[in-house]
């Protein structure tokens, strides 16, 4: 809404004012990853496989205990892991991600994370720092614990060998303007928490980044929000929607944000994205998406002229 009162504001302001200049905005596409999970079987440990095990046999799923065995042998790929394929779509589509980690050194409540000790991990983390940018998925136990989140944020920075300036909240655990100040306080630069945890839209009725005004203390800040206004689990656990329905919503918003020049940041889960049968669909749905929309839109920017 913002964004067209904008416009509407420069058109009028044109008429009285013709000679005006403008700053130039250009459409992005800034496609991010929250990591909760990294894998569904590997790295766990003995005794949460076992737990997976029991669960699955008093479920009667017995696919998921052949696919967890075949995993743990070596003989299939975790369900969770399209990190290969991922990367291989973005070279593709000539972007740049922005993969946000969580990074809980104790595993407890809404924070399932793979352990921080384990090394496959870490190199995860390392080898993504190296080619994109990385951020802190603060887990939901630092929102209770100052002191937790900046040890997370060191911990990330030590491992991937770099300074991290931006984060997204996990679950969007959102209440400012402490969760705001909290990260200012820690060195966050970037914020992309903005947006909704239970559907699909623009929670702050902009599809553009802005600094963070902090009204309580009347003061400008040097938090830049970055606003989203999609998430791939809002459609799927919130809105229940199936992928076809999901798709033709993220090409809606995504024409929208592009008509308004504006910066159009959707939320991906690689365990959404991989092959657990539990989201069938979806990993064809993200793919057609980058394949007939993101990609020409790139590739028309790379066309001489």
């Amino acid at each position: 809404m913002i964004n067209m009162w904008l416009m509407l504001f420069k058109s009028s302001l044109l008429l009285a004012y013709p000679d005006l200049k403008f700053r130039r905005q250009q459409f992005s596409c800034n496609n991010t990853y929250d990591i909760d999970i990294a894998y569904s079987y590997l790295y766990k440990g003995v005794w949460r496989n076992a737990g997976g095990f029991v669960k699955d046999f008093f479920k009667g799923n017995w696919r998921g205990i052949d696919d967890r065995w075949q995993v743990l042998r070596g003989k299939k790929q975790d369900p969770f892991d399209c990190f290969e394929w991922l990367d291989a779509i973005h070279l593709y589509c000539r972007l740049k991600p922005i993969y946000f980690f969580l990074v809980a050194k104790n595993q407890a409540r809404y924070d399932k994370n793979i352990s921080t000790d384990i090394k496959p991990f870490r190199e995860l983390i390392e080898y993504y720092a190296s080619r994109y940018e990385v951020g802190i998925h603060p887990s939901w136990q630092s929102g209770d614990n100052k002191k937790l989140l900046k040890e997370e944020l060191g911990w990330l920075e030590v491992i991937s060998d770099k300074r991290i300036s931006s984060s997204r909240q996990h679950y969007i655990r959102l209440n400012t303007p402490e969760t705001f100040r909290t990260l200012i306080e820690a060195g966050i630069t970037n914020d992309f928490s903005m947006g909704y945890g239970s559907i699909n839209g623009f929670r702050a009725s902009v599809c553009s980044p802005y600094k963070w005004y902090d009204l309580v203390k009347n003061e400008r800040t040097d938090l830049t929000i970055n606003p989203f206004c999609f998430m791939d689990a809002n459609s799927f656990y919130e809105q229940k929607q199936n992928p076809e329905q999901t798709y033709l919503e993220l090409v809606r918003y995504y024409d929208l944000v592009k008509k308004l020049n504006g910066s159009f940041i959707p939320i991906w889960h690689n365990h959404m994205l991989g092959s657990d049968p539990a989201f069938t669909g979806w990993r064809e749905m993200f793919e057609l998406f980058m394949r007939e929309t993101v990609y020409w839109d790139a590739y028309t920017d790379h066309l001489p002229g």
